[in-house]
């Protein structure tokens, strides 16, 4: 296997590590990492999407097909992973946490960094846009799939919380906003993008040493079979579905590289808290997530070799 393909995922993963690594000496503990994570959500990660996406050429990075067929195959795993759980009969709390883990990815922390890794500032360029569209898809589809199945149990959301999580959402908002800038071409002060370049510099490294900060095999509890049919459906098969429905339209090259990335990320870790908020199976979330983490290493790296072996 080409050693470029590892040089690509090894150095993100080894961030990942650094972070697990930290946590066990106990130079990060669980008040710095709470601490870390509303750091990184609310001002690193915004920062550095708005950054990059008010900073790109929209006309060039925007990609109408890429963004459809993403959202197709998650639409597609969504009414898979949902039908399923229906016909199996799970409970209310399990169908909706065993869905939402099959589709919500992790794009901001590892979906950009794997993407940034393969394909520079370019491809980031062209990702960062994506994910104003992807995210709020996210956030609607995860409060369905939590909400719907507890229907027959008489459990009623207040409309305001869906619009809340979209509407107040700092990586929606930043994503946005940066997509704004770029489609009007507006400037951005000389000491200003200074400043955002030097605040930018930390998010992704930050938010890779969080997720290995927060990763615990304790979390790896309840239905483990259930939990890996789920990671499975998110990190192999909905990656699969979007590199084919790509390839059958015509896309290849960078932009099918960067479909099938951002597909494949992991659970998002969002999904364990958006299942804690909504009574859902927080526990099976939080599996799901540990379980689709650890094995993205290896569908990546796959992902990538397939990719350049195929020349596409």
């Amino acid at each position: 296997m080409n050693s470029e393909i590892f040089l690509i995922v090894l150095p993100v993963f080894l961030v990942i590590g650094l972070g697990f690594s930290l946590k066990k000496t106990g130079l990060v503990n669980s008040e710095f990492l709470f601490n870390l994570n509303r750091l990184i959500y609310y001002i690193a990660l915004p920062a550095l999407l708005f950054y990059k996406i008010a900073t790109a050429n929209f006309f060039v990075s925007f990609n109408g097909p890429l963004l459809a067929c993403l959202i197709v195959s998650v639409l597609i795993i969504f009414f898979i992973s949902y039908g399923y759980g229906s016909f199996r009969e799970y409970r209310p709390s399990v169908h909706g946490a065993f869905c939402q883990g099959a589709f919500r990815g992790n794009l901001a922390y590892v979906g950009l960094a794997i993407v940034y890794s393969a394909y520079g500032e370019e491809g980031f360029a062209v990702a960062g846009i994506l994910l104003g569209f992807l995210v709020p898809l996210f956030n609607f589809l995860s409060v369905v799939a939590l909400i719907l199945p507890q229907r027959r149990d008489s459990y009623h959301m207040d409309t305001f919380f869906l619009v809340k999580q979209i509407v107040y959402n700092p990586l929606i908002v930043a994503s946005f906003g940066g997509v704004l800038w770029s489609f009007l071409t507006l400037p951005l002060p000389l000491i200003v993008d200074r400043a955002f370049e030097i605040v930018t510099g930390m998010s992704l490294p930050l938010a890779l040493i969080a997720i290995g900060a927060s990763f615990s095999f304790r979390k790896l509890r309840g239905d483990l079979a259930l939990a890996a049919l789920s990671a499975c459906l998110k990190i192999v098969i909905l990656p699969a579905l979007t590199g084919g429905i790509l390839i059958l339209i015509g896309v290849r090259g960078q932009e099918l590289g960067i479909g099938v990335l951002l597909a494949g990320s992991p659970t998002a870790t969002a999904a364990y808290i958006m299942a804690q908020q909504l009574k859902s199976d927080a526990e099976l979330s939080g599996a799901i997530i540990m379980l689709s983490t650890l094995c993205s290493l290896a569908t990546y790296t796959f992902a990538l070799y397939l990719l350049q072996v195929l020349g596409i």
